[in-house]
């Protein structure tokens, strides 16, 4: 194996008289538009100490943190405001994870990483160097240099990590100076079975961070908000933790626009725990979901709201014996199709004649639509107006999926 890279190392490679584009090859196809998000970002370390049972990253970077020196990310930083496309605004300094700014303890440099322990799981190590004292100093450099107006923090941001430091200095200059409305954090789910298998801090650990980061925004009077990145069907969930997971989906009134299907990758815990059905750790048995339909069902589940889900969240529900969440009350995932509201119950509104063909109750026809009172308005239960915006993501649910979201009107019976 190789050894990490030294800092001075770190800053030869990075001092080189790069590009910092596409190979003009592309120009005919009319470029890569996905350079504009990367072209002015700053990478400031490789590796990470994270763990993540699913991450194949430290096989190919190690899990020794290595670091750029401060005078080599700002050089950086400089020529980048002579570009004539630089309009002031730096998209990101970090790494495989952002607020990792040295190795994750003395010990490492000296004998490398431990063999059977973890550095953050399943709690922070007692040896753990948890400040992010060199990060905010670097980050205020950056700050401070002419032509730039703003510097965001786009990579991860290992939370229980941050956790772990207890000066709040920098998740508060992160609140105050570096996000960009949104901070993007991976709690991948907040079963903690499943969080057990996946190398993750227990869902609890993420709750007092959600807190702690809301509880800052609003001392200075800020709206930010976290956007938490989701896998679904990794080794250990089963259906009930999938739904468990769109039930807390539904809580927080978050849509999420992606979703990350666990899918197994050479060399890695999790990958392991997928073809063998065992956890190589303790060498006891996991579920782990193979069948495509079944990944499927899990996947919807996450985005239940979509219309093109239904039949894959109904089926999900039934199985996972929650029938209890299809219905019209609001704590349910999805409503029945094809129902008809009435005193006496639901029952299905295309009937069968005598002959076997399917027939349309004309008398239901429009029981699902809103009713109206005499002026025209709807008098049904849903509020128009109502403003459901999430109090973490601060959208409206699905509100990147506005096709999804549009309700019926109602219309006046004859």
């Amino acid at each position: 194996a190789a050894y990490p890279l030294t800092q001075m190392e770190m800053d030869d490679v990075y001092g080189y008289d790069y590009m910092n584009t596409y190979h003009p090859m592309y120009e005919k196809d009319g470029g890569i538009p996905a350079i504009a998000e990367v072209k002015f970002s700053l990478a400031s370390n490789r590796g990470c100490f994270g763990g993540c049972s699913f991450c194949a990253l430290t096989f190919h970077q190690g899990r020794i943190v290595q670091t750029r020196s401060h005078e080599s990310i700002i050089e950086e930083a400089k020529r980048m405001t002579k570009d004539p496309e630089f309009k002031g605004y730096i998209h990101d300094v970090g790494g495989p994870t952002a607020n990792f700014r040295h190795p994750a303890c003395e010990k490492q440099m000296k004998y490398g990483v431990c063999q059977n322990k973890q550095c953050l799981f399943p709690k922070p190590c007692q040896n753990l160097n948890a400040s992010h004292k060199d990060y905010v100093e670097l980050l205020r450099k950056l700050r401070r240099i002419p032509g730039v107006k703003k510097v965001f923090v786009r990579s991860g941001i290992r939370f229980d990590y941050l956790l772990a430091d207890h000066d709040d200095t920098f998740l508060r200059e992160l609140c105050r100076y570096h996000i960009s409305g949104q901070l993007r954090v991976a709690p991948e789910h907040i079963s903690d079975n499943v969080l057990k298998y996946m190398g993750k801090p227990s869902n609890q650990v993420y709750e007092t961070f959600i807190k702690k980061y809301e509880k800052i925004n609003e001392q200075y009077g800020l709206k930010q908000y976290a956007v938490p990145y989701l896998m679904s069907s990794h080794p250990g969930s089963t259906l009930k933790d999938a739904v468990a997971l769109a039930e807390y989906i539904r809580d927080i009134g978050y849509m999420p626009e992606q979703v990350q299907d666990f899918y197994p990758t050479p060399s890695t815990i999790s990958t392991c725990m997928y073809y063998t059905g065992v956890d190589p750790r303790t060498m006891e048995p996991v579920y782990v979901a193979r069948d495509p339909h079944e990944k499927a069902m899990q996947r919807a589940l996450i985005q239940y709201r979509r219309p093109e889900n239904y039949d894959l969240v109904k089926e999900a529900l039934i199985k996972a014996g929650r029938k209890d969440l299809i219905g019209f009350e609001k704590h349910c995932l999805i409503t029945p199709r094809k129902m008809d509201r009435n005193t006496s119950g639901y029952k299905d509104v295309h009937k069968k004649n005598p002959s076997g063909q399917a027939t349309r109750n004309q008398n239901n026809k429009n029981s699902n639509h809103r009713k109206q009172d005499k002026s025209g308005k709807n008098s049904g239960s849903y509020k128009s107006g109502q403003d459901n915006r999430n109090s973490r993501t601060g959208k409206p649910a699905g509100q990147n999926d506005k096709k999804y979201q549009k309700q019926k009107t109602g219309k006046k019976k004859h």
